[in-house]
């Protein structure tokens, strides 16, 4: 093409761009910044040069990707610029229209004649970018609409699988068009002899397609899912994982596109996922299992893969993404694959045969080894066993447990230990989503479990804790009242095996046992527990071997929850360990050490909750310096549990010293406000940038952007909130000094929307602050009126059901705690409740248009919608009838009440209350 541009800003760029690439921070910052300058000023000239170097003969290829890269990123970020009046103002709005011309008529160039596949699609992926931004500014890019269609019909494969992908990424392209004409040309592509890539491509167009598309579009290309599948048996194995990656969002998002093909699929995919498996060898007198055989899993109807004991790379990826496209489309429409026989037990049979390829040559590693830093863990597959939880979780145990057990007890009997290990992991990974089920063969279940913590395999053992442990959390309260003598006939034992990983994980199973034990239940058994765990805590083993630090970490945190459990009567076991904790705390110092110090401040404050005040009265002094000398200390911010353990600390000495604690407001206030109004850590990620994961954050899409929120700074800022009730509740009258700073950061955080808790904590102590300011004459009824003010313009802007209940709430209970409501007050509180009920009865008639079909597709998740808004009502109705026990809108309430679609109460396990 002809240049655009003077040779000399050319070169300018040139070098600009050499410079951005390098690694230096320096030279590199020097040229982002004369970026910055030239487009502030001549953005039309730059970026069009921009442009036209990518296209340029005479640049090298991996210059000609980046700056589309950079094109892309530039084009519609915040124009720098002195002109920009508005936030929203990007450099495209400040580009004229010859200019945008051009950039488009260089870029269809570009797509023509670029012979390097992988700058070819920078440049699909930059138009794209640029279509669709166009199109949302009303400038449709008819020309590039064209140029893709005759790109279909090229004899190159490369145009037709640039033009398809263009079609993915921007479906706006197409979806003004004849229904008929865009399902022929994706029909046609998805039928290419000559390439797979553009096969895929116009996989990945159909699926952005369909997406894209109404309801009225979406019943006029049902035909196109026939050929998208059959996509699919013809692949080799090689291209397989990618075509299912492309389908799966697709099942997410439409899983009702899959019905029809259902049967299909169950002929394809069970042979992906299921592995075969070997018998193994015969068994011996040494390992009789007397009355049953080696266990096998039967061949599946359909074949599987071949019978290779370590199964390739790349089978493993196909089997991998088989099995996530089978999970996807189960959570999304969990009563449509419930009704097709097959599909539930081929998944079961996949996650249980990928569960037990563990590898024999780990045990040395896996026994020396830090559970917080286990080399073994990477070849650990942990896939398949989080795959039978979301399974479980999103049909239920009616449709999950049989399939499971119909394998599982020959599992747990056979002559491998992996198959053993993975039978108890098994049943681990169903207990949440199946426990409704569960409960009425527990006791057979408990009986296949206790007699594997007698393995000879260290491993088997391991697995037998983890599974009562998750037991013990998934059906808390029944397992522990039923089969108390089962289990700590098999847990306490095992406090004393050999293996440090065994004896540890037995320590973490009692933790959940305790969790859900009623006092008198654990009682009998507090002695020997104690007992065993204190010789945990001692540094040498059996006179020689030294105790792992995991180990007495384990052993410190299991103390607390049996004291926790225990209450009052662990009174007499606090003079062995509470100087064994101070110790700790004075002397645990260096980095090695900081888990047991946090664990060991832990420990302490749940055993002076345990044991009383005045059992700790005499320790109080020296535990409360001890925790004021490590605040105290110089920051080290590497050690990131601190603060949270310091926190969660005093908030226990709080409650176990009760008005006692006054005196130490003055140390435990500053820091606990700052993490109260800490800020949100966020990144907001290009497309191309997001990370596949990142430690401490969480990656969510919000207005359409993938954004990256630091979780630990978020959950830090919800204990702060967490803690202030517990400061308030224990201390009443006394808290006065900080109700103020008190009151202005929970009205500012009530609507912190990036985290549940926060809101709730909020929700939960304004009334205690209400309450605390009356009985200490520190508040007057303008504040109240102000407080109750700010929380009815909470509520009227609110949109989550599942909150409303608890704004409600706190509005009742400040006012029933104030004891005077002025009618600005009340009117201002009944008009959000008329906002709430007018958008609640919107959203309910919605619902009602749905078809039967429909509503019971959706049943479980409409029922629990529905439960939450019950909630609301019935708050708001508690609230209202503060004002006037014959309030008129509480007729409303009713009549809102009756728009539901009378689904019944949400049932847990996902089976619609039927069991």
């Amino acid at each position: 093409m002809d240049a655009l541009i003077p040779p000399d800003v050319t070169a300018e760029l040139t070098q600009i761009l050499s410079n951005l690439v390098l690694g230096d921070n320096e030279i590199r910052s020097n040229a982002e910044a004369v970026v910055d300058e030239r487009l502030a000023h001549r953005p039309d000239v730059y970026l069009l040069a921009l442009t036209q170097f990518a296209t340029g003969v005479d640049t090298v290829e991996v210059m000609r990707s980046f700056s589309l890269v950079l094109l892309r990123r530039l084009l519609f970020r915040p124009s720098p610029g002195p002109s920009s009046k508005s936030p929203r103002l990007t450099l495209y709005d400040r580009l004229s229209a010859q200019t945008l011309t051009a950039i488009e008529r260089i870029l269809l160039h570009c797509l023509l004649h670029e012979q390097i596949d992988s700058v070819r699609r920078k440049a699909v992926d930059t138009m794209c970018d640029l279509a669709n931004n166009s199109m949302g500014r009303g400038r449709p890019w008819h020309a590039l609409q064209a140029q893709s269609f005759a790109m279909c019909k090229s004899a190159d494969p490369s145009a037709r699988e640039c033009a398809f992908r263009i079609f993915s990424g921007c479906p706006n392209l197409v979806m003004d068009l004849q229904t008929d004409a865009v399902l022929r040309v994706l029909q046609e592509g998805l039928q290419d002899r000559q390439s797979v890539e553009v096969r895929h491509a116009a996989l990945r167009a159909s699926v952005s397609y369909l997406t894209s598309s109404d309801q009225h579009q979406i019943a006029q290309s049902l035909s196109l899912m026939y050929p998208m599948l059959d996509t699919l048996p013809s692949l080799p194995h090689a291209h397989l994982p990618k075509f299912l990656i492309t389908l799966t969002p697709l099942a997410t998002s439409h899983p009702q596109l899959f019905a029809p093909h259902l049967q299909v699929l169950l002929s394809f995919l069970p042979a992906l996922i299921i592995p075969s498996a070997d018998s193994g060898p015969t068994p011996t007198v040494a390992r009789p299992f007397p009355g049953t055989q080696s266990f096998t899993f039967p061949p599946t109807p359909n074949g599987g893969p071949p019978d290779d004991v370590e199964l390739d790379e790349e089978a493993e990826e196909v089997r991998k993404a088989a099995l996530e496209f089978m999970i996807s489309l189960s959570e999304a429409k969990p009563a449509m694959v419930r009704r097709v026989d097959g599909w539930v037990s081929a998944i079961v049979r996949g996650c249980l045969g990928g569960m037990g390829e563990l590898r024999d040559d780990e045990l040395s590693t896996w026994l020396d080894a830090d559970p917080a830093d286990d080399p073994t863990d990477d070849t650990y597959p942990h896939i398949y066993e989080q795959s039978l939880d979301r399974l479980a979780c999103a049909l239920g145990g009616k449709a999950v447990l049989p399939a499971a057990f119909q394998h599982i007890p020959g599992m747990l009997a056979s002559h491998d230990w992996k198959l053993r290990h993975a039978g108890l992991m098994a049943i681990a990974s169903v207990a949440e989503g199946t426990s409704k089920v569960m409960q009425n063969e527990l006791g057979k279940v408990v009986d296949l479990i206790t007699p594997l913590f007698l393995d000879p395999y260290p491993r088997v053992r391991y697995a037998a804790c983890h599974c009562i442990g998750q037991l013990c959390t998934d059906l808390e309260e029944v397992i522990q009242a039923q089969f108390h003598q089962q289990i700590f006939a098999a847990l306490i034992p095992t406090l004393e095996v050999t293996e440090p990983r065994v004896h540890a994980h037995a320590a973490a199973a009692l933790i959940n046992f305790c969790e859900g034990v009623e006092r008198d239940t654990l009682l009998p058994y507090l002695d020997p527990i104690v007992d065993r765990l204190l010789k945990l805590l001692n540094p040498v083993q059996d006179g020689s071997r030294p105790t792992k630090r995991y180990v007495q970490e384990q052993a410190v945190t299991t103390l607390a929850m049996v004291a926790d459990a225990s209450e009052t009567t662990f009174a007499k076991h606090y003079s062995s360990i509470m100087p064994l904790l101070l110790n700790v705390l004075r002397n645990a110092n260096t980095s090695e050490y900081r888990k047991l110090r946090a664990k060991a401040m832990e420990c302490a404050g749940l055993i002076a909750i345990a044991v009383g005040r005045e059992v700790f009265r005499a320790d109080a002094g020296a535990f409360v310096e001890l925790l004021i000398r490590i605040q105290n200390s110089p920051v080290d911010t590497s050690d990131t549990m601190l603060p949270h353990y310091l926190i969660a600390t005093w908030a226990k000495v709080c409650q176990a010293m009760g008005p006692e604690f006054e005196p130490y407001l003055p140390v435990v206030m500053p820091p606990l406000f700052r993490a109260a109004n800490a800020k949100a850590d966020v990144s907001v990620y290009e497309d191309e940038d997001v990370p596949e994961s990142k430690e401490g954050w969480d990656i969510i899409e919000m207005d359409g952007q993938q954004v990256g929120i630091r979780t630990s700074a978020i959950d830090e800022k919800c204990q702060a909130f967490e803690t202030l009730v517990i400061y308030c509740s224990t201390l009443g009258a006394r808290f006065a000094p900080y109700l103020q700073q008190s009151l202005e950061v929970v009205l500012q955080s009530l609507r912190f929307v990036l985290h549940d808790g926060v809101r709730e904590a909020c929700a939960i102590v304004l009334p205690m602050l209400v309450s605390c300011g009356k009985t200490s004459n520190t508040i007057d009824g303008d504040m109240v009126t102000n407080v109750v003010q700010h929380v009815a313009s909470v509520i009227t802007q609110e949109t989550d059901s599942t909150f409303l209940a608890s704004l409600f709430k706190c509005a009742t209970e400040c006012l029933r705690g104030w004891g005077d409501v002025k009618p600005e007050t009340r009117l201002t509180l009944e008009n959000a409740a008329k906002h709430q009920l007018q958008a609640l009865a919107d959203k309910r008639r919605a619902r009602s248009t749905r078809t039967a079909g429909e509503i019971e597709e959706d049943r479980e998740d409409l029922a629990l919608l529905e439960e939450m808004e019950e909630f609301a009502l019935e708050d708001m109705a508690k609230m209202l009838g503060l004002f006037d026990a014959n309030h008129p809108l509480l007729i409303a309430i009713s009549s809102v009440r009756d728009l539901g679609l009378g689904l019944g109460a949400w049932d847990s396990d996902g089976e619609g209350g039927e069991e």
